[in-house]
């Protein structure tokens, strides 16, 4: 008997997963739609919105005088500071698609993207 760790279905399997991500990376990046709206909400609470296209700075008021700092630049949000200690949410990057979002854990913070609605139905894709 042989006693390959690597045998050819192994690689069979690799090669299909990794079609498999790249197809679901493609269709998410290209696929997905641009927001329109910044929504803030601090533990639980909208907060503020702003308009996706208009660029601004704005200081969040976050939990227990916690602060973090947003920025709304060339249609893209991000968070630039933050008083948490493992700043994982500044280094989370740019968003600007819809259903994106950045999250200050120890701050209670979110930052959404939401998407362009044309009229006020609570339907989403899979109920559409």
């Amino acid at each position: 008997m042989d006693n390959k760790t690597f045998k050819k279905n192994d690689l069979i399997l690799i090669i299909c997963l990794a079609l498999a991500s790249a197809v679901m990376l493609i269709g998410i990046t290209f696929f997905s739609k641009d927001g329109a709206t910044v929504v803030i909400s601090v533990d639980g609470k909208t907060v503020k919105s702003f308009p996706l296209d208009t660029d601004t700075t704005y200081n969040i008021g976050g939990f227990h005088g916690s602060t973090n700092i947003l920025e709304i630049k060339d249609g893209k949000a991000h968070l630039t500071d933050a008083s948490c200690p493992d700043k994982l949410c500044v280094n989370m990057g740019y968003i600007s698609k819809e259903g994106q979002s950045i999250i200050c854990l120890p701050n209670k913070v979110v930052v959404e993207i939401k998407g362009k609605t044309k009229d006020n139905n609570n339907f989403d894709t899979i109920s559409e």
